[in-house]
């Protein structure tokens, strides 16, 4: 697509960024946790519809989706999640959540707000370019089954095919695009995107550990089997699999993030329960650490003469998130183009995990996900120069996490609208 083609699509988005902004400080005053977006999934529908695409709702529960069909060319996929944590917001912000105890302390409230600007860029646009847009809102990212819902809610046609269309004759909620495009803000210097070729988010596996013991008096321990001793030592010796099995050019995370067990000073309960999280980026790592975890519980408990074995729960998990090369060079060079080499900058690949390569995957389609720099610009250089770049900038999931509106919200509007168009036929 030419330069001036880009250009006058993006054009609007001066004149429209003033209901941009509202609409994301209104989301980041009503966020909503997983499969419970209702809210947030009226609104994007409502704006699709205005739009006028072909809005789909009630997908995987609060999933949205729209469909822009503007002739002949390839079918292109922007994705952006919506909900929110469970975390207790401090920022300073005159938006700040007005749900107590839940915050969009990730940032997707930004992924709403810019992926609503580029479909409305891009409707809006429609002269000057050609093929299938399918803009997706989906849920529950957070806890890994907000994109596996809405595949399994016939997202895409089983077996793939032109126009969602399968070798069953079937056809899915949408049509199977042929690239999946995504971006996550992130604690960089707003303004700036950064990005990572190959596995660029680690795999995640949430686990939850029961131990079992016999409980007692606390002035008795010899009549009791103490699940608190087991489930410690566990957790001790859990740090020696990252340090001592995992080979140093590979990576890996074994990361203890709760340790229940017990109600009063003087008992010894009859159980402890150990949640913890593995990240990884290699299938065989993995396994070998997740092996490791499994054989160690079990160790413990028999060391400790446990009257059972430990129980192991998978809560959650998460694939990994890997950029297609062909994909990548692609639309970073439709960036460099437009924002600038300077924009632009390669990043060591985030221990986070994401579930967007659930639906590239699902589609058989290659994925790009960058990342979308979102703090103060100043301030991200300050901490920069003074080596405290983990200690002054708040990073996703803090209660502090508030990445400024602009920027922000400009690049991710336009990122989204570029990227799309790298992809898309010129119009005709």
């Amino acid at each position: 697509m030419s330069d001036s083609a880009r250009d006058t699509v993006l054009a609007p988005l001066d004149a429209r960024m003033a209901d941009l902004e509202s609409l994301y400080e209104d989301l980041h005053r009503h966020p909503e946790l997983g499969f419970q977006e209702n809210r947030t999934a009226a609104e994007a529908a409502r704006r699709l519809t205005s739009y006028g695409y072909e809005v789909t709702t009630g997908i995987g529960r609060t999933g949205v989706t729209g469909v822009l069909r503007n002739g002949p060319g390839p079918v292109v996929l922007l994705r952006a999640d919506m909900d929110a944590l469970p975390v207790t917001e401090r920022s300073d912000l005159p938006y700040a959540s007005a749900v107590p105890g839940v915050m969009h302390a990730c940032g997707h409230d930004v992924h709403v707000t810019c992926l609503a600007g580029a479909a409305d860029l891009l409707a809006a646009g429609r002269g000057h370019w050609s093929g299938t847009l399918v803009v997706l809102f989906q849920p529950a990212e957070e806890v890994g089954d907000g994109a596996r819902a809405m595949i399994e809610d016939g997202l895409f046609a089983e077996g793939g095919g032109a126009e969602g269309a399968g070798v069953d004759g079937g056809a899915g909620r949408v049509p199977t695009p042929d690239v999946v495009l995504a971006q996550h803000v992130a604690p960089l210097g707003a303004g700036l995107i950064s990005y990572a070729p190959g596995a660029c988010m680690a795999a995640s596996d949430s686990l939850k550990i029961t131990f079992h013991g016999t409980g007692g008096h606390g002035s008795r321990p010899e009549t009791a089997v103490d699940p608190i001793l087991m489930a410690a030592a566990f957790v001790q010796r859990l740090q020696s699999v990252v340090a001592r099995e995992v080979a140093p050019k590979d990576r890996a995370v074994v990361t203890v993030g709760s340790f229940q067990a017990g109600d009063a000073p003087n008992v010894i309960p009859d159980q402890a329960v150990v949640q913890l999280s593995v990240r990884t980026f290699d299938e065989d790592v993995r396994g070998q650490v997740l092996s490791a975890i499994d054989r160690i519980a079990k160790a413990e408990a028999a060391a400790s003469n446990a009257p059972r074995e430990p129980e192991s729960e998978v809560l959650n998990t998460f694939p990994v998130t890997r950029n297609d090369d062909r994909t990548l060079e692609q639309v970073n060079a439709a960036f460099t183009d437009h924002f600038g080499a300077e924009r632009l900058f390669g990043y060591e690949p985030a221990a986070g995990s994401e579930d967007a390569g659930l639906i590239a995957t699902a589609a058989g389609a290659p994925l790009y996900y960058w990342w979308l720099g979102g703090w103060e610009p100043g301030e991200f250089r300050a901490a920069m120069a003074s080596g405290r770049l983990a200690q002054d900038i708040p990073s996703n999931h803090s209660p502090h996490f508030a990445p400024v509106k602009q920027p922000t919200l400009t690049m991710g509007v336009q990122a989204l609208t570029v990227a799309a168009l790298s992809h898309l036929e010129p119009g005709r």
